[in-house]
């Protein structure tokens, strides 16, 4: 399941980190503190309404422009959901081994291996 705070915490982050700000910063523009918009950005706590347009304005951001690329990214996500099975686990298919690690809510690791096609020997 993804959840919100976590899109909504990773796309200020990833402004922020674009901007080569640090929380120090941001936090004083938006005069929020800042433990609280560190655990916004990494997804621990919801923010309000007011909150995330006072972020945004610090960011120089529209509040429209982040929730649309937050409902973007969770459109995305909701639709890998069922693409992604198993999570955690390992899947063989003839010559193929498929293994996913779900990380996060948008971080999920696939990684596929070939098994080495054998020479076969004819016997004269």
């Amino acid at each position: 399941m993804v959840l919100l705070r976590r899109v909504i915490g990773d796309a200020l982050r990833a402004r922020r980190q674009g901007q080569h700000r640090t929380l120090r910063e941001v936090s004083t523009a938006a005069n929020v503190s800042l433990g609280y918009l560190s655990e916004i950005e990494r997804g621990q706590k919801e923010a309000s309404s007011e909150l995330l347009a006072a972020i945004c304005d610090a960011l120089g951001a529209r509040l429209s422009e982040l929730l649309s690329e937050v409902s973007s990214t969770l459109s995305l996500a909701e639709n890998m959901e069922g693409v992604l099975v198993p999570v955690d686990g390992q899947t063989t298919e003839g010559d193929v081994s498929v293994s996913v690690r779900k990380d996060s809510p948008l971080k999920t690791t696939l990684h596929a291996t070939r098994k080495p096609k054998r020479d076969i020997v004819y016997a004269a």
